[in-house]
């Protein structure tokens, strides 16, 4: 059985006091029934692990450079990211792709330097809005897939996020049938280029407008093994009830 995972991307938000909320989740999930994860600001990730440590919530990173160091103004290497207490990395996400022109090679490479230092990679994939209506999402889905996972993703190793870029903060969502239709399609590819037993181990997520009132739903649908959640992960209250939805899902 994959184990459910509910993680939050906080991208370009969270100052010190926002620690506190990531302590009230901690607080109101002591033994949950899925993992739970916080990925906050390279500035907030060393104080958030140390707040957290003992604790059910883990915390990741939102990006990583694929080299281990170097010279490369302002950027994070996965080696600081597992110094400063993060356990995972998303990479991948369509923000970076759009605003920093990360092509697959490169999500790869930064996956593969994910993996060299013990971080489970989570690699997003997402249509546009013009994708999707000129009927190509599983074209476009299927080629970020076969780009972005390098060769040694495992269950225990890679999660996959699919992220339909035009719900990302938006509010709206695709419908169950075509959230199941993209998750069948991803569970599909990764067997048939990992095997069945990898293939199916290898958690995929769905993030894109994600909340309270409509995550039971979408947890109900087939092959989707959790979420990667935006705004709604800021407060503990919000996150809060997306993950009790994945606890009873």
């Amino acid at each position: 059985m994959r184990r459910k995972l509910a993680a939050g991307n906080w991208k370009m938000n969270g100052t010190s006091t926002s620690l506190k909320e990531a302590e009230a989740l901690a607080a109101a999930f002591p033994s949950p029934g899925c993992e739970i994860l916080l990925c906050p600001p390279a500035t907030l990730i060393h104080r958030m692990s140390g707040k957290l440590e003992g604790s059910a919530v883990m915390v990741g990173g939102q990006d990583c450079h694929m080299a281990l160091s170097g010279a490369h103004t302002g950027d994070i290497s996965a080696e600081m990211l597992t110094d400063a207490g993060a356990s995972h990395v998303i990479l991948g996400h369509s923000e970076r792709r759009a605003d920093h022109c990360e092509t697959d090679e490169m999500v790869r490479a930064k996956a593969e330097t994910a993996h060299s230092q013990g971080l489970v990679a989570i690699i997003c994939c997402g249509e546009a809005l013009e994708t999707r209506e000129a009927g190509e999402t599983l074209a476009h889905v299927g080629r970020q897939i076969a780009g972005s996972l390098p060769d040694g993703c495992t269950g225990e190793n890679t999660v996959v996020a699919y992220e339909p870029i035009w719900a990302i903060g938006t509010g709206k969502i695709p419908t169950l049938a075509e959230i199941g239709e993209v998750h069948a399609f991803i569970r599909a590819e990764l067997v048939a280029r990992f095997g069945a037993e990898t293939g199916n181990a290898i958690r995929l997520l769905y993030g894109g407008s994600v909340k309270p009132s409509n995550a039971a739903e979408i947890f109900a649908v087939a092959d989707v093994d959790g979420a990667l959640v935006g705004g709604a992960s800021l407060r503990a209250e919000d996150f809060g009830g997306i993950v009790s939805a994945l606890e009873n899902a």
